[in-house]
């Protein structure tokens, strides 16, 4: 249970972060007494965080290298405004050991491990060589220094296709990129060095044996400034998309008990070889009752609403508790109690390979009953400069399948508009056999494409009939609005936006009442855009019929940028010929690669951009012509 009481320490604390994880501080530290002040940019200057705080002042443009990433300025902040800690929640400079030093001079508490923790694990080949000298085992891989391509290469064909690229300075799938032949190693090394110099300014690699189906299970662990370190259970987090997490739960499903032993064991000794202090995560690749170490996370983690189900703590509270000096109690790790499974509500369109979204919250509803961990509010806009998460939301139950039950009726009650989501793709997991099942792999999503990756379940025709539903008739024949006819029966069409899909309905209307398909509706339906069906809630928007159709031909000759970003790579010059999917350029938005493909065969009529420049959505990256 969280403690009562402020650690004597701190009286106020600077959260050097944004969006969900901030907001996820403010509220411990609130309930602690502790004040909060949030840092911001210009694009999150109305943002749920700093509406939140007590206090909040700005840091720099929108661009995440010009504000979150400015150590010195968020730490001008914290000595102007009198913090003393600061928590950096997760991304941006939570794991820069140089930004820890730096608090530490200044006299701040950084509310997490030391830097030389964070420089031992930060780099996965140096945490590969610890782990190996701990006794902890290890993929296969090569994780020396040197990094010319053709020794990289050379070390992959050892080691067997296929293999693993990863960026040695990160994680979070930047940099990540499975090769399956010797034909494409070069091309993917580029890509993985390039991401990987873009999100931690670091392009040097490692090489991993790639397993066929591996499990994601981690262990969350605590260390205190006495030396004692202890593992807070497991967590499973095999579901993911482009090497991020989607799902994650805890405990780990359907682990041997020898297993879960070890598991547990190895973690323990992984924080031990570095002297570890406050939360961190050891992740392992679980395959064939084997385990292998992958890496150490020395932040707090995403997914780390699921461990407090089970164990009843609050992790923020346990991290500013031990910053201040405080000891783990006695009698850690808590008995684990129940199930709990977390997903993450992203604005993406998972049919587009799962591609970011940006734009306005036009509408969103997330469920009043169960954990809901959000960084954003109706109204409030997902910009290309941040990470696209809307939303956690946290089932919890006595058993894993009761937590997913309590998770799958979270996602009915839910509903966003204003934007692509993955919230019908999320829906679909949820209730998949084989995830109830804990038929779990890194693979999952890709093998179950079929199921999970189609358009969104069109709503019931009874709730569009609902959402096209005239408004109560007035007090005269004249100022009726609902079809109403002096003889006969009259028509009401309606075009309603569906989760993005234009549902054309026709709805008769007549003395007896309104009709749809034959069927005569309850009186007293009045039209609204949330309708509630079967559990299930629905956002249907009206849609202007006399709007413009699309020119689906001219849409693919004008080959456009989905969302503002900047181009990394332009492979396509007026005049080339080229081929269906071949590929034209690649846009990095959002910590994320886009690329752009040819939809057909055709010659490179002119290019719009140039190679580095930034673009905003919409701008024209090439044309085509036949």
């Amino acid at each position: 249970m969280p403690c009562s009481g402020n650690p004597a320490k701190f009286r106020k604390i600077l959260i050097a972060n944004r969006g969900e994880i901030a907001c996820r501080v403010i509220r411990t530290a609130r309930r602690l007494g502790i004040a909060t002040v949030a840092v911001f940019s210009e694009a999150d200057a109305r943002a749920l965080h700093v509406r939140e705080a007590d206090e909040a002042h700005p840091i720099g443009p929108a661009p995440a290298a010009q504000s979150y990433l400015r150590g010195d300025v968020i730490l001008e902040v914290a000595r102007r405004t009198g913090a003393q800690a600061l928590h950096p929640g997760y991304g941006f400079l939570s794991e820069n050991a140089d930004f820890a030093e730096a608090c530490a001079a200044a006299g701040i508490a950084f509310v997490g491990p030391t830097p030389a923790a964070i420089r031992a694990m930060g780099s996965k080949a140096e945490s590969k060589r610890l782990m190996v000298a701990a006794g902890v085992p290890t993929v296969p891989g090569y994780h020396g220094e040197a990094q010319e391509g053709s020794l990289l290469a050379a070390e992959a064909a050892r080691i067997g296709f296929p293999v693993l690229i990863k960026a040695s300075a990160g994680g979070g799938g930047k940099g990540m990129r499975p090769v399956f032949s010797p034909e494409t190693f070069a091309e993917e090394l580029e890509g993985a060095r390039r991401e990987a110099k873009s999100a931690f300014g670091d392009d040097r690699v490692l090489l991993e044996k790639y397993l066929q189906r591996p499990r994601h299970v981690e262990v969350q662990v605590f260390g205190d400034s006495r030396g004692h370190v202890v593992h807070l259970h497991t967590r499973d987090c095999s579901i993911q998309r482009r090497h991020q997490k989607v799902l994650e739960e805890a405990p780990a499903p359907d682990l041997p008990d020898a297993l879960r032993d070890r598991l547990h064991e190895s973690a323990i000794a992984a924080a031990r070889a570095v002297g570890y202090v406050n939360a961190g995560t050891v992740e392992f690749i679980v395959e064939d009752g084997e385990a292998w170490f992958l890496e150490m996370n020395t932040r707090l983690q995403v997914e780390h609403p699921v461990t407090e189900a089970i164990t009843g703590l609050d992790l923020v509270e346990w991290q500013l508790r031990i910053a201040a000096g405080e000891a783990i109690p006695a009698h850690w790790p808590p008995p684990q109690q129940g199930h709990a499974v977390e997903v993450r509500l992203y604005a993406e369109d998972p049919a587009q390979d799962f591609r970011p979204a940006t734009g306005a919250l036009r509408r969103l509803v997330l469920p009043e009953t169960g954990r809901v961990d959000a960084g954003v509010a109706e109204g409030d806009a997902v910009t290309a400069f941040y990470d696209p998460m809307i939303a956690k939301l946290i089932g919890q139950g006595p058993d894993r399948e009761a937590a997913l039950a309590a998770l799958e009726g979270m996602l009915r009650r839910s509903a966003v508009s204003g934007l692509a989501t993955n919230l019908p793709f999320l829906r679909r997991l949820a209730a998949h056999p084989a995830l109830r099942r804990a038929e779990l792999d890194t693979g999952f999503i890709a093998r179950h494409a079929g199921a999970l990756l189609g358009p969104p379940e069109p709503a019931p025709p009874s709730a569009l009939a609902r959402a096209a539903a005239p408004p109560p008739p007035g007090p005269s024949a004249w100022e009726r609005r609902d079809s109403w006819r002096l003889h006969g029966e009259a028509e009401r069409v309606a075009l309603l936006d569906d989760g993005g899909v234009a549902r054309r309905i026709t709805l008769r209307a007549s003395p007896r009442g309104m009709a749809l398909d034959g069927t005569t509706l309850p009186p007293g339906l009045v039209g609204t855009e949330a309708v509630t069906e079967e559990g299930n809630l629905w956002l249907l928007g009206a849609l202007d019929p006399y709007a413009p159709a699309r020119d689906d031909a001219a849409q693919e000759s004008r080959l456009s940028a989905p969302i503002p970003g900047r181009v990394v790579r332009l492979l396509a010059a007026a005049g080339d010929r080229v081929r269906k999917g071949q590929l034209l350029a690649v846009l990095e938005a959002m910590k994320t690669e886009i690329k752009i493909r040819a939809p057909r065969d055709g010659v490179i009529d002119h290019v719009g951009c140039t190679e580095g420049e930034s673009v905003e959505e919409g701008t024209e990256i090439a044309a085509l012509k036949p």
